[in-house]
């Protein structure tokens, strides 16, 4: 069963955690970030994208980014911008876009629970990714971020959610695209101890839904301090690392869609009719059409817009990982018609999220930057806790999870 541990954050002071809280780390690129922060000394991309206040020929893993790191985050601290709650608590962080809100718990996870896969991933790594966060927090000593968890529906967690949100929210503010973030803080020890219980006997699982490199990182310093530690017990705050569990009802996966640069040789007509084989084809013409079901794909070529809905023997809705349509989308036209095997490596292939719309693939290709775009309907939270179920892994850029978090509004210390 899954183990939830309140703890005492660091918070910024209330008047200040508009400007304070900050896009994550990897959403933006140094050069945004800067872009970003030269108004707002307070903002937290301070703390996790230092760079931003070091020469733009930095390397970005350098001692020095990450002392940078530490130091700012000691400035908040220091100047009181930041300060740390009197007794362990939970939290409540709720965010709302396009009408609905999300409501998730803020606590810690064990490091355990990773280690002995309580802890759900669906996504590989990247060793160096891995590397740069392990050293922010091992320079830091925080979890500066928290980490997207989601967790099976829980009709007694959603109760006690709900009386909690009931009182007034410690921070509301919305942020500038147009997303709105509510926190509150569960104080009372006995509704603290009623949510551990919960999940320490009845949440078997929980499950990464964004963030697999900030979560690995986490867990393997804290299993390093734990190896380096000859007084360990058990009970050290490294112990744990900092994460916002939704329940999985409550989350929004969007579709995350493909370009490619060019068509592997073939002409338009020649494409079309390879296509054929696989696919029922109807052309939609110039006004943009969005899948409107599994196994339904949108394609933009030439000026046009087309359906493509695949034929049954190209996928198994019983098979995890072929029931998937970016698995269908490889294997019936990325590998075989343009010679597109491997998506991570391949410089002829690139990824939208669909928070940017179908527009942003239809500029693209008529740009002539890229040739041919292909919209998928989004994976279901189902397909991704039946993935990770199964100890399987998803292909690269299935997933695009929105809104995203906040940083900077409670970090937690390993010591």
């Amino acid at each position: 069963m899954a183990i939830l541990k309140s703890f005492k954050g660091y918070r910024p002071k209330k008047e200040f955690v508009n400007q304070v809280a900050s896009r994550p780390y990897d959403v933006l690129n140094s050069s945004e970030a800067r872009d970003e922060v030269k108004d707002n000394p307070y903002s937290f991309l301070h703390v996790v994208k230092p760079e931003v206040d070091l020469p733009e020929d930095v390397d970005l893993h350098s001692d020095q980014v990450y002392n940078k790191a530490k130091e700012n985050l000691e400035q908040l601290i220091d100047n009181e911008m930041f300060f740390m709650d009197k007794e362990d608590f939970l939290y409540v962080y709720a965010q709302t876009m396009f009408g609905k809100t999300q409501y998730g718990i803020v606590g810690c996870s064990a490091v355990e629970d990773y280690m002995n896969d309580i802890i759900k991933k669906h996504e590989l790594t990247r060793p160096d990714k891995e590397e740069d966060r392990m050293n922010h927090i091992r320079v830091s000593g925080f979890n500066a971020e928290p980490v997207f968890f989601a967790y099976p529906d829980h009709k007694d967690l959603d109760a006690i959610v709900a009386e909690v949100v009931k009182s007034k929210a410690e921070y509301d503010f919305s942020t500038e695209d147009g997303i709105g973030h509510h926190f509150w803080l569960i104080d009372e020890k006995e509704t603290i101890r009623t949510i551990e219980e919960i999940f320490a006997n009845e949440v078997k699982y929980t499950y990464v839904a964004d963030g697999h490199h900030r979560t690995a990182a986490a867990a393997l310093v804290g299993n390093e301090r734990k190896k380096n530690n000859p007084n360990h017990t058990g009970k050290e705050e490294y112990n744990y690392f900092l994460t916002v569990l939704f329940p999985a009802g409550q989350l929004t996966i969007i579709d995350y869609n493909r370009l490619v640069k060019d068509l592997n040789g073939l002409t338009k007509k020649e494409f079309v009719e390879e296509l054929s084989k696989n696919f029922i084809i109807t052309l939609k013409g110039e006004e943009i059409y969005k899948p409107d079901s599994f196994h339904n794909f949108s394609m933009y070529l030439d000026g046009n817009w087309y359906s493509l809905t695949a034929n049954q023997d190209t996928y198994d809705d019983n098979d995890p990982i072929r029931s998937l349509d970016v698995n269908v989308l490889s294997e019936a036209i990325l590998e075989p018609l343009l010679d597109i095997a491997d998506l991570r490596k391949s410089k002829r292939i690139d990824f939208v999220g669909g928070i940017r719309g179908l527009k942003e693939l239809k500029r693209r290709v008529d740009s002539g930057e890229m040739e041919v775009a292909f919209a998928l309907y989004p994976v279901s939270m189902k397909q991704l806790m039946d993935i990770a179920d199964t100890g399987n892994i998803m292909p690269p850029k299935t997933t695009w999870f929105e809104p995203k978090l906040r940083s900077g509004l409670v970090i937690h210390s390993l010591d």
